[in-house]
C-alpha cells in the first residue's frame, strides 16, 4: 500500500531527456484509481509544455503493468453521474499520451487489462516482456470494454480487436506482436536492454522532426487520404526549413555523418 511519502507515479529523468513514469500501486495491481489517474494527468501535462524531453516511457512497479480501472473503488459509488465523470478523466489521460509531442512508450510485464491493456494500446510504442498478457476481460463482469475498444479498434485489425472484447480472454505477448498491439517482445531479464535499444534509436533523431511527425500521424488518421495528403504535404515542407533537416540531407548529399544543432 501506497503511504504518503510515495507518490502514486513516480518520475524519473536521465540527461538525455528520457523521462519514465512509474505507475506506482503495486499491491493493487496499478489498478487506475481515480488518485492514480489524477496524478498521471499531471505528470503528462507537465512534460507536455518541458521541450527538453525527448522520450517519455510508462513503466508499473509490482508484478503487473496496470488491472485497469478500481473496480473496488469504482463499485462504492454508484452512479451514472459518476460514472460518466470517471470515464471522461480516463478518457482525457489516454488522450494526453497520443497529444504529448514525443513518443510515449509502454514497458509491459506481467498483466494489462481493461483500461491497462488500453493503455498500452493508446501508448505510440510498446515493449513486453514474453511472460505479459493482455486482456479487455470487462465482459466477464458484464461490462463491454467500450472505452478501450476505441483503443484497440485502432492498432490491431478490426477481427482480432473484436474478438478479445467478446470474450475476455487474455492474449500472449507473441499474439500482442503478431496483432500490433506492441512492438517488440524480449525475455523478463532483457526487457529494458530492448527498451533501451528503442529509445536510443529515437534519441538520435532530431527532436523537432519527431515532434511534427508524431502531431501529423495522427491526426491524419482521421483525415480523409486526400486530406491527409495535403496536410502532410504541408508538413513536411515545413519539417524541410528546419535547420536539423536542411543539415540532415546536405550531409547525405557530402556523404558524411549529419552534425545536428539542435537534438
Amino acid at each position: 500500500m501506497n503511504t504518503a511519502a510515495e507518490p502514486l507515479v513516480l518520475t524519473a529523468r536521465d540527461p538525455r531527456g528520457l523521462v519514465t513514469l512509474t505507475l506506482n500501486r503495486p499491491t493493487a495491481f496499478n489498478a487506475l484509481s481515480e488518485g492514480l489517474m489524477t496524478a498521471l494527468q499531471h505528470e503528462l501535462d507537465t512534460l507536455a509544455a518541458d521541450d527538453s524531453v525527448r522520450v517519455v516511457v510508462i513503466a508499473a512497479a509490482g508484478k503487473a503493468f496496470c488491472a485497469g480501472h478500481d473496480l473496488v473503488e469504482m463499485r462504492a459509488q454508484p452512479s451514472h453521474e459518476y460514472y460518466q465523470t470517471l470515464f471522461r478523466q480516463c478518457a482525457k489521460v489516454m488522450m494526453s499520451v497520443q497529444k504529448l509531442p514525443v513518443p510515449v512508450i509502454a514497458r509491459v510485464h506481467g498483466v494489462a487489462t481493461a483500461a491497462g491493456c488500453q493503455l498500452v494500446a493508446m501508448c505510440d510504442l510498446a515493449v513486453a516482456s514474453s511472460t505479459a498478457k493482455f486482456a479487455v476481460s470487462g465482459v466477464n463482469l458484464g461490462l463491454f470494454c467500450s472505452t478501450p475498444g476505441v483503443a484497440l479498434a485502432r492498432n490491431l485489425g478490426r477481427k482480432a480487436a473484436f474478438e478479445m472484447l467478446v470474450t475476455g480472454e487474455f492474449i500472449s505477448a507473441q499474439k500482442a506482436l503478431a496483432e500490433g498491439l506492441i512492438n517488440r517482445v524480449a525475455e523478463p531479464d532483457q526487457l529494458d536492454a530492448e527498451l533501451a535499444r528503442l529509445v536510443d534509436s529515437i534519441l538520435a533523431k532530431p527532436r523537432a522532426a519527431v515532434v511534427l511527425g508524431k502531431t501529423l500521424f495522427y491526426r491524419q488518421l482521421e483525415s480523409g487520404i486526400e486530406a491527409a495528403y495535403t496536410d502532410a504535404a504541408q508538413t513536411m515542407a515545413c519539417n524541410m526549413m528546419d535547420d536539423s533537416a536542411l543539415e540532415g540531407v546536405q550531409a547525405f548529399i557530402e556523404k558524411r555523418p549529419p552534425t545536428w544543432l539542435k537534438p
